[in-house]
């Protein structure tokens, strides 16, 4: 399964993918995720549904210097099949 996320709110420089892809870890996912040009943060989650969605409600909590406003999902079939988890430049 393959969840492509949208996060909005004040997620660029707070450490927010790099909480993500801990989050991502600790759930057995694989992925990605990095910043937007808009002020978001995109990541695309692999592994199985419930995870996934374990590792998404997580996502709402962020760092301690983040304020997550909104959260975005598209259930996808398919996706770039990666090792691990990465933080994307």
């Amino acid at each position: 399964m393959v969840a492509r996320v949208f996060v909005s709110g004040y997620v660029h420089g707070v450490g927010y993918r790099q909480f993500v892809k801990e989050i991502a870890k600790e759930h057995g996912l694989k992925g990605w995720v990095k910043n937007l040009p808009d002020g978001r943060v995109q990541a695309e989650f692999y592994g199985q549904k419930e995870r996934i969605e374990e590792a998404i409600e997580r996502l709402w909590k962020g760092t301690f210097l983040s304020k997550v406003r909104n959260i975005n999902i598209e259930w996808v079939k398919k996706g770039q099949v990666h090792d691990e988890f990465n933080i994307i430049h």
